[in-house]
């Protein structure tokens, strides 16, 4: 209890040095600079944010998408490696010298299935498939935005220190950045700042759930359903042998795991037994110990299938995700400047969608103007219900997140009303928040070196003695996941 009572004493006493600094001096008048200019650029933001939600990309097909961010930070000043960890999407984008280095995370990647226009009913776009249904073309952009911020003070010899601006793509599933920390690019990081679109303003200090994903591919013997069906063997029975018996497994796992699945391909005629078929899985929990001790009883289950269905089978690991490693730290850090920029007014016109769109949930949805409110800081206690890449990086730097609200209050992620609020003025409103709230973030970052050095020791802390082993193994990256 003392302990407890003593770490939440250094960060109350933290917070306090931190706002007594950040007022009424130097870093107060850049702070104010980058806002004023973060809003000045507005229209260009809200271009390429557009611009990137018309493309909808999926993981590791984000050519187009992340082009045009590599474009944007070129033109102002950085120096951009391409093609990073093995992967043609991936990009880091270095300005500045010497310490400390400050990362930034940009995403732009969509989903597929969800594609929709910017409207309050569902309506799908004619001839789209994807969608961007988790708003990563605001995130990139917004990154973007900070890192320009960052780099012009540093160019104006206002800031000292390097800002570095990482593309990182197919978040959904693909695990592009845990590549990227298996391949070194965050080891001279100092600290990395993040955020997510959101239907809420908050700084994140609730975890992730660790993540296995594979697809399982059964192979059997082709015969005809009706003249000759003792000579087939059907890989689809053997998939749906699978799906039965991990079901029933569910009974027998710990209550916080989450098992889904989709069978992506199961045959193409009833009359045809079908000699392929696959299942894509995915398994979390808050703890990758369990995780890895789960996945390895879906795979029994698989080869179990297999031998009863007298078909073969065999897995390949799509993505494999770290829970998040929260930083009080900077996380009181990002709350202070998250509070001094604000949440998201609307316009008339936006409470009016934002109403017609709570009327499609069938469920009540927080009220409209809780969009304009940054929710006070608070660790809690459970893993949330998603997973993330970014759970690898916190595993790499000490790492800190923000969600805003680029969505109506009450929207669900991965939905196509997610999709309709980031094709709005309501979304790059939230991007501009964001924005504002990462670069005056780090502007803290690099104006009071001693907080950087909380940051880390408070992050050895929590590392303790695990050695970091990505959970997708050596593999390389699954460039073709969403073929």
């Amino acid at each position: 209890m003392k302990t407890g009572v003593l770490s939440f004493l250094s960060f109350f006493v933290l917070n306090i040095v931190v706002a007594q600094t950040g007022r009424g001096t130097k870093s107060d008048a850049l702070k104010q600079q980058a806002l004023s200019s973060i809003q000045a650029k507005y229209a260009d933001y809200k271009t390429t944010a557009l611009a990137i939600w018309d493309f909808a990309e999926v993981g590791y097909k984000e050519t187009k998408s992340s082009a045009l961010h590599q474009q944007t930070l070129q033109q102002n000043g950085f120096k951009v490696e391409a093609g990073v960890a093995g992967i043609p999407t991936a990009f880091v984008a270095t300005y500045g010298s010497g310490k400390p280095v400050i990362g930034i995370l940009a995403e732009f990647d969509a989903l597929p299935g969800l594609s929709q226009e910017a409207v309050p009913e569902k309506k799908p776009i004619a001839g789209k498939q994807a969608g961007h249904a988790c708003g990563h073309h605001l995130f990139g952009t917004a990154s973007v935005a900070a890192g320009v911020e960052l780099k012009n003070l540093i160019e104006q010899k206002k800031l000292s220190g390097t800002i570095k601006v990482y593309g990182t793509p197919a978040e959904e599933g693909g695990s592009g950045k845990v590549y990227m920390v298996r391949a070194g690019l965050f080891n001279d990081v100092d600290a990395v700042i993040h955020w997510h679109p959101g239907n809420e303003n908050g700084v994140t200090m609730t975890s992730a759930l660790a993540n296995i994903s594979a697809k399982f591919r059964f192979s059997g013997i082709s015969a005809h359903a009706a003249a000759s069906p003792e000579r087939g063997r059907s890989a689809l029975d053997g998939v749906e042998a699978m799906d039965h018996m991990v079901n029933m497994m569910r009974e027998h796992v710990p209550q916080e795991t989450r098992i889904h699945y989709v069978i992506t391909q199961g045959g193409k005629a009833p009359n045809v037994i079908p000699d392929f078929a696959e299942v894509y899985y995915y398994v979390r929990h808050p703890k990758r110990d369990v995780v890895k001790a789960v996945f390895d009883r879906v795979v029994k289950a698989a080869n179990g299938a297999a031998t009863g269905t007298e078909t073969t089978v065999a897995y390949e690991l799509i993505g494999g995700t770290h829970d998040l490693l929260l930083n009080k730290t900077l996380a009181g850090v990002m709350q202070q400047n998250f509070e001094r920029v604000g949440g998201v007014s609307y316009s008339a016109e936006e409470v009016d969608f934002a109403k017609k769109l709570q009327a499609t949930f069938g469920f009540p949805a927080n009220a409209i103007d809780s969009a304009g409110v940054v929710k006070k800081l608070k660790i809690e206690a459970d893993a949330g219900g998603g997973s993330t890449d970014v759970g690898d990086v916190s595993y790499a730097v000490p790492t800190v997140g923000l969600r805003s609200a680029t969505w109506v209050p009450g929207t669900p992620a991965h939905s196509w009303q997610a999709v309709a609020c980031g094709g709005t003025e309501i979304g790059i409103k939230g991007l501009v928040v964001a924005a504002k709230t990462m670069a005056l973030t780090a502007i803290d970052l690099y104006t009071n070196p001693g907080t950087i050095e909380q940051a880390q020791k408070e992050f050895k802390s929590a590392l303790g003695n695990y050695k970091y082993s990505a959970l997708l193994g050596d593999r390389k990256p699954a460039l073709n996941y969403r073929d």
